[in-house]
């Protein structure tokens, strides 16, 4: 059933990395392609991004459906007009780039959202705001299945079940046209389905715990700490591509 050049010790890590990648997710509303791509990368590049993208949908899909009545409909609808701009940018570049090229522009795209996470930048949910940042979470949901950091500068003053609830609106529908984005330029097929399943366990108990630490998590230092997990694995990406 899954992946016979995947150890029993790497199925171990994976699931430790995507049960705290799940539960920062369902307590802070994003965080598990943040944490999960550049770690999991290191252990099967195809982790990234198809397999991710779709064990996040169905963990966006449990949080939306959580926390339905702070969800701001319109918002996610004028993102949305900028994550089909994105998407179809990313499905190019994936195109154009080889692999070696793929994944030391994807340690790049991990140090550029851990940097756009850690701006102090403060964004109103306007118009032309949402569509930029549906623009550039396409880009980097795509490619690196790290959209969440665009759309929470965006909603980073809202409540938490807002922001939460928004943002795993959007993602689902930004995952699912990222998948067939994918899947149209030969980058999602069975292999990557196995992965992502690989996955579902943890991811489970994941959202199941982020439960119970929704009310408790501290955003800021849980932001502090996954951002500099992921940053460092950025660096030893790019490091292990250039040398």
């Amino acid at each position: 059933m899954f992946p016979l050049d995947i150890t029993w010790l790497e199925i171990a890590l994976i699931g430790l990395i995507v049960l705290v990648g799940s539960t920062l997710q369902g307590s802070v509303g994003f965080g598990m392609g943040l944490l999960a791509s550049p770690l999991l990368i290191l252990i099967d590049p195809r982790f990234v991004p198809g397999p991710i993208l779709l064990s996040t949908l169905v963990l966006v899909s449990l949080l939306t459906l959580r926390e339905r009545h702070a969800i701001d409909l319109h918002g996610i609808g004028w993102a949305m007009v900028g994550r089909v701009g994105g998407t179809a940018a990313a499905g190019l570049v994936l195109v154009a780039l080889p692999g070696d090229r793929l994944v030391l522009l994807f340690g790049f795209l991990v140090l550029a959202a851990v940097a756009m996470s850690l701006s102090r930048v403060r964004l109103a949910p306007v118009r032309p705001v949402l569509v930029a940042a549906g623009l550039i979470s396409g880009v980097l949901g795509t490619i690196a299945s790290i959209g969440g950091p665009p759309i929470a500068l965006v909603y980073q003053n809202e409540s938490g079940a807002r922001i939460r609830s928004t943002m795993s609106g959007f993602f689902i529908a930004g995952t699912i046209l990222s998948l067939a984005a994918l899947r149209g330029v030969g980058r999602f097929g069975l292999y990557e389905v196995r992965l992502a399943l690989l996955m579902l366990p943890a991811l489970l108990a994941g959202y199941v715990l982020s439960g119970w630490t929704v009310g408790v998590v501290d955003r800021g230092y849980t932001r502090r700490a996954v951002l500099a997990v992921s940053g460092a694995s950025g660096v030893v990406i790019v490091i292990r591509q250039l040398f």
